[in-house]
């Protein structure tokens, strides 16, 4: 799409928190090198990239000399899928020490997910056929397992952000009240309003510990995935805060907008509906790019 100078101004110096560029098993319609070319339009600070099935660090260091040319910066992290051994502490010490910025709880193989999305309906087709199993953070007294408070310690001692990942409401509390005790103050909401099912009051409940609450452009982008009214991302943002909100693209598949395009659509759409520039800019660059390790609060 063409941008006009006025939004790629206001945008200029966003961080996209949630790309979902390749390689991956399922079609991609950019690589992470593309993904931090297209960001280049609106001087992003950053691109994380985030997979299902794989510590997106590698992709990266494998690929490090097509991204030394390009100007945006592009990181990685770990999703705790049962494809990476679940909650896998070696595992994230590996992608956090190798530069790693994130590490997602599960989403495919939670429980909330799996009863979201039985046999992975709703999703795309992966080209390869890719195992999956259900991965659980509770002992059988309700407490979360050992491997968490680990995973959690890894988080602390690098400054990485997490996240809940799909799962279910209070679980994510759990892990967020932990991850609070330990002093970590990079946490993240994904969707609350897609799969994971949290309403106003836990997003408050949840902001208490620290968290910022992530929407998808992808959703609101009348060329995305849902095309939901912008209306309902702008009562969010009005509920809970831009202090305390965070827009990312969830996008980079096969037949879906590019990040950016869908970055300017929803933007305009939520100038026009009166959010003022200033709290545009927070929710766009300057939330996620704490939350990147890019700067303080």
């Amino acid at each position: 799409m063409s941008e006009t100078p006025a939004i790629v101004k206001l945008l200029n110096g966003c961080v996209d928190l949630h790309c979902h560029s390749g390689p991956n098993p399922f079609p991609r319609r950019i690589d992470h090198a593309e993904a931090g070319k297209d960001g280049e339009r609106l001087g992003m600070r950053g691109v994380l990239v985030k997979s299902h099935h794989h510590n997106t660090v590698m992709d990266l260091l494998a690929m490090s000399d097509r991204l030394a040319t390009i100007r945006t910066p592009v990181f990685g992290g770990i999703t705790l899928n049962s494809m990476v051994g679940g909650i896998n502490p070696q595992a994230v010490a590996m992608s956090l020490r190798m530069g790693g910025r994130a590490v997602w709880f599960p989403t495919f193989s939670a429980g909330r997910h799996i009863d979201c999305h039985p046999e992975g309906v709703g999703f795309p087709t992966a080209s390869v056929e890719v195992p999956s199993s259900r991965v659980d953070v509770h002992q059988a007294d309700g407490e979360l397992i050992p491997e968490v408070h680990e995973v959690l310690d890894l988080v602390k001692e690098s400054g990485a952000m997490v996240t809940g990942g799909h799962m279910e409401t209070e679980s994510i509390t759990q892990l967020f009240a932990a991850a609070k005790d330990k002093g970590i103050t990079r946490m993240l909401l994904n969707h609350p309003d897609y799969v994971i099912g949290a309403d106003e009051a836990k997003c408050r409940e949840l902001v208490g510990y620290g968290a910022f609450i992530e929407h998808e452009t992808g959703f609101y982008d009348p060329e995305g995935t849902k095309k939901w009214d912008p209306k309902l991302l702008l009562d969010w943002i009005e509920k809970i805060g831009p202090e305390h909100t965070v827009i990312a693209s969830d996008l980079g598949q096969k037949d879906r907008p590019l990040p950016v395009d869908s970055y300017l659509r929803v933007a305009t759409a939520l100038l026009d509906l009166g959010l003022d520039e200033r709290s545009l800019r927070q929710i766009f660059c300057d939330n996620p790019a704490f939350l990147l390790g890019l700067e303080d609060r």
